[in-house]
């Protein structure tokens, strides 16, 4: 199966990047905030895996409480 098959098409112009906190391990998150009503997380190991959405006022909001 293709990753085409497995990305929604709302997350196919996703421009994924990884955690600045990952130390360049490559075993992370990464997010894609490039999306206008949408901000998507996913594991960096698995790229065509799922991933979790978020809209913006809820992303702000999580980043706010774990930092």
């Amino acid at each position: 199966m293709t990753e085409d098959r497995l990305t929604p098409p709302a997350l196919a112009e996703a421009a994924w990047r990884t955690s600045s906190y990952s130390g360049g391990q490559g075993e992370c998150v990464e997010v894609a905030p490039n999306l206008p009503h949408l901000v998507p997380v996913r594991d960096s190991t698995r790229p065509a895996g799922p991933a979790i959405t978020f809209g913006h006022d809820a992303w702000r909001a999580f980043i706010s409480d774990v930092a």
